[in-house]
């Protein structure tokens, strides 16, 4: 008997067990078990503890695609196989309520936007709930020439030879039914940034296929017809800078689940900050005559009577958001908590031995803010919101002496200037 045409006395889990090496020794030897098992425990054992999906590697490998469309196969399973590859997308840091309202709109079947400012982890969270929700999910970002084949599919030229010959491209909805279909269990699909397109323009389809079911919404080469189901599950996301819910397409917040992210409450974003913190190589050391900027290494711990990195996140965070460090208390922006990541990053790394401002903790941070906060404040800033800015940045440096914030302060200042001038661009050119 050939090795790919075995015969096993068992093909529950203890099976699999027993047969391990005859089941690893070809493609068609693993794959001939997984379509004839009816055990999802002697797959899951065969995928989480022997990894046999990775072992026969390469377009051709049979294992995968048996596992993969199996039946037989548990979801998680499926999603281990799919997302072995995904980045580690951590623990869900969003406000629960978010959570909440957002998995269960997946859950009836409703697509759904997850809309607020910048900073506030909406694609991020979109990334995390799809792959709690479904085998995996595509990403697409939107674009200003986007148009409806791009969510449904068009029909597309091919030259070979000289001669033209035209196929049809599924759109990333699309594409979405086809992986349903072929996996048989949920698939998601994250529409970035959909305010970039015209969104009442380039949605009409979809709105149609949202409400009916049974709106073939695109055919393929072969002639078959798909339609959207509620095991395609669909995440955008939109920057409350780019348009407001108002300002929307009615059609898209009578359809799709609107789900704000914006605040975090005080208590939320110092979980966070110190999360970040705690995980970073290590936390700057900064010593003055009125405060103390430290990190133990022992125990990761904050001294409570010192003022640390946290004060000046939450002071900026106020003061873009509230108000509170420019005369008249309006809040310049809404600016959400999660652009301080990128600067507990870089300083972990600046700070640590060798790194660029090892013997220069305060210069860190101060690049830091200069790199990453700045410059997204001035991006979408009009003249009277920098000059509020410049206000808010010399207040913080008459605060946090121990920075020296003067750099952030000369960035934003030449770009008020340069607004001043009419010079486009200012302080980046």
């Amino acid at each position: 008997m050939s090795r790919s045409d075995q015969t096993y006395d068992s093909l529950d889990e203890e099976g699999a067990r027993e047969n391990i090496d005859t089941i690893r020794s070809s493609d068609q030897s693993a794959k001939q078990f997984v379509d004839r098992t009816r055990d999802g425990e002697a797959i899951r054992y065969l995928v989480e503890e022997e990894k046999i999906d990775r072992q026969f590697s390469g377009p051709g490998n049979e294992t995968r695609t048996a596992i993969l469309t199996s039946n037989t196969t548990p979801f998680d399973v499926k999603q281990t196989v799919f997302q072995r590859d995904r980045e580690d997308l951590g623990e869900i840091l969003v406000p629960d309520r978010v959570e909440r309202n957002a998995r269960t709109a997946l859950q009836v079947g409703k697509p759904v936007v997850l809309y607020g400012p910048t900073g506030t982890g909406k694609t991020h969270f979109a990334k995390q709930l799809l792959a709690d929700e479904c085998l995996d999910y595509d990403i697409a970002t939107a674009t200003p020439t986007w148009t409806p084949g791009d969510i449904t599919g068009n029909i597309q030229p091919e030259v070979d030879e000289g001669e033209v010959t035209y196929h049809r491209e599924a759109g990333c909805v699309s594409r979405g039914i086809q992986r349903v279909e072929q996996y048989n269990d949920p698939w998601g699909v994250l529409l970035d940034e959909i305010t970039r397109a015209d969104i009442s323009q380039v949605f009409g389809p979809l709105y149609t296929a949202v409400e009916d079911d049974s709106q073939v919404i695109f055919r393929d080469d072969a002639g078959r017809e798909l339609s959207l189901t509620d095991d395609v599950k669909i995440v955008c996301t939109m920057n409350m800078s780019d348009r407001t819910v108002n300002e929307l397409d009615d059609a898209i917040t009578r359809r799709f689940a609107m789900i704000e992210l914006s605040e975090y409450d005080g208590e939320s974003r110092e979980q966070l900050y110190r999360k970040w913190m705690a995980s970073a190589p290590v936390f700057p050391v900064v010593e003055t005559d009125d405060s103390t900027f430290e990190f133990r290494e022992q125990d990761r711990g904050f001294e409570p009577d010192h003022r640390t990195l946290i004060d000046l996140f939450e002071d900026h965070h106020r003061g873009v958001n509230d108000g509170d460090t420019t005369d008249g208390g309006d809040g310049i922006t809404e600016f959400g908590p999660m652009h301080y990541h990128d600067v507990v990053e870089f300083v972990g790394i600046a700070c640590d031995e060798g790194g660029a401002y090892e013997d220069d903790h305060g210069r860190a941070v101060v690049e830091a803010f200069a790199t990453y906060i700045a410059p997204r404040l001035l991006n979408t800033a009009a003249l009277p919101q920098i000059r509020q800015l410049a206000e808010h940045y010399e207040t913080l440096n008459d605060q946090f002496t121990a920075f020296d914030l003067d750099p952030v302060v000369d960035l934003v200042q030449r770009q008020a200037d340069a607004e001043r001038r009419g010079i486009a661009g200012g302080a980046y050119e």
